[in-house]
């Protein structure tokens, strides 16, 4: 099995994942990311314990990409500061374009590397990036 094929087999696997997507009962913050090219529509969900994302969860829908994208961002992000989850959209926006390439800078973004090669694919990077940029301005605002 070749690399592409783990990835494609990753992302279809969270896009089925149902774990993140639900309403976070005590959410101290709430931000709806909506793409009204394509449909896809997310409300991103964070309860924080001070500067920890403590837990986070998403509602909404869209394509397998955005959901997929939202589910493993989630993953990533339970545990980590603002800062260390601002650092994760960073690096992760550059690595959609192309500004990262180095696989041992990419380590970091764990199976968030799996969407590296939606950069191929125009069309489709609002739907991998949609989330990514919903919870940098719902950690920036709150």
């Amino acid at each position: 099995m070749n690399l592409n094929d783990i990835y494609t087999e990753l992302i279809m696997e969270h896009n089925s994942n149902k774990e993140n997507k639900r309403s976070l009962e005590h959410a101290d913050a709430c931000k709806r990311g909506h793409n009204p090219s394509c449909g896809d529509d997310i409300t991103l969900e964070i309860a924080f314990d001070g500067e920890i994302i403590e837990d986070a969860s998403y509602t909404g829908s869209g394509c397998a990409i955005s959901q997929a994208s939202t589910s493993i961002m989630i993953d990533l992000i339970k545990g980590k500061s603002k800062k260390e989850a601002l650092n994760l959209v960073d690096r992760f926006l550059k690595m959609i374009k192309r500004e990262i390439i180095d696989e041992e800078e990419l380590e970091e973004l764990e199976d968030a590397m799996a969407l590296k090669n939606i950069s191929n694919m125009p069309a489709r990077v609002k739907c991998a990036v949609l989330t990514w940029h919903t919870l940098k301005e719902v950690v920036e605002e709150y």
